[in-house]
């Protein structure tokens, strides 16, 4: 049964799925394992961008495809939601018309993007996703009336899923409205993931290994090169408007900085490397890894520095508004000494 559930794409390694089923498990029951709004926020923004990096790494790991893009779809999702939610009411259905107009807004831009883009050369491409991303993101801010401008939205949510909707106590636990919410994120993500693995072990996704591989010689047994990666370029469109629109739901919240900003795309290539490229479990890794180091470093070097306080020069090296230096140091030295990411080494070991 879990064989069929993965699509027949097992960890292959005894500590990778050790380490994927904690994290399962740590997301799954973190309302109850990890209480605190703030260990919440951090579960629920790991769920989100395991999806979203998924969906980007079926574009460059299994595709070969650059694309940075990929935050506009995010925030074509947010703002689906954002709008319809602050225009039409906090009701269930301005929700649905929310999400499903991004997802037909994406699917259209996606769709167009690969036909009259992806004939062209890697570069090109990466090139003009960045001017089309960077002019979403113009328009975002521009267009005040409708989006907020660089304040973004605010918006309420059902009453199901808002905080004061206490349901029932659970293992102690008060389970009110903030923890569906929760776990309307965590589902949303998690089968989204699992429709990724499929496709990426389905016989769609075996061509696009071999398009990635040598496009030319796909192309000259028969395969068409452009629909194969204007599909694979919608399908992650799709995966990325469900990770913008499940993180407008968990934040009430949406707007340029957290959906459309470049450095997410930057943080997306950097979860993608590091977890592995063309490995699903890789984003899974990638993104966990990098949101924790993002949340707890500081209080890490925090600890360091005051345990430190009379040894030359080590405090002031460790001192937390350098998070962001250190940071920057432990991502340099996992790309330069596990070049096919986590998975990758440790699949290798496995062998």
């Amino acid at each position: 049964m879990l064989y069929r559930v993965l699509s027949g794409d097992t960890p292959r390694s005894r500590v990778l799925t050790l380490v994927l089923l904690a994290i399962l498990v740590g997301l799954a029951l973190a309302p109850f394992i990890f209480p605190g709004t703030r260990s919440l926020n951090v579960a629920a923004k790991v769920a989100v961008f395991v999806l979203l990096v998924a969906s980007y790494d079926l574009l460059l790991g299994y595709t070969g495809i650059v694309s940075f893009a990929h935050t506009m779809f995010f925030g074509i999702g947010g703002y689906g939601v954002g709008v319809a939610m602050a225009k039409l009411g906090s009701g269930w259905g301005a929700l649905f018309v929310g999400s499903l107009v991004a997802l037909a807004m994406s699917l259209v831009i996606a769709l167009a993007i690969g036909l009259l883009s992806l004939r062209v050369r890697a570069i090109f491409f990466a090139m003009i996703t960045l001017a089309v991303a960077t002019f979403f993101q113009i328009l975002a801010s521009q267009l005040s009336p409708i989006t907020g401008g660089e304040d973004g939205i605010t918006f309420r949510l059902p009453e199901l899923l808002r905080p004061g909707t206490v349901l029932f106590e659970l293992l102690g636990v008060q389970v009110n409205g903030r923890i569906v919410s929760y776990y309307i994120v965590f589902g949303g993500a998690l089968a989204c993931f699992l429709a990724l693995l499929r496709v990426v072990n389905s016989p769609f996704g075996r061509v696009l290994l071999s398009i990635r591989e040598n496009e030319f010689r796909s192309e000259a047994i028969g395969y068409r090169i452009v629909n194969y990666r204007t599909v694979a370029n919608c399908l992650a469109a799709l995966g990325a408007t469900v990770a913008g629109i499940l993180y407008a739901i968990w934040l009430r919240y949406t707007g340029p900085d957290t959906t459309l900003s470049f450095n997410i795309m930057i943080d997306i290539l950097l979860m993608v490397v590091i977890g592995g490229m063309g490995t699903m479990y890789g984003a899974v890794l990638g993104a966990t890894l990098f949101v924790l180091a993002q949340t707890y470093l500081r209080d890490l070097m925090k600890v360091a520095s005051t345990a430190l306080e009379g040894v030359p020069l080590l405090p002031t090296l460790l001192h937390p508004d350098r998070w962001l230096l250190w940071l920057g140091v432990l991502f340099i030295l996992c790309v330069y000494y596990l070049p096919t990411g986590i998975v990758g080494r440790l699949r290798a070991r496995q062998q």
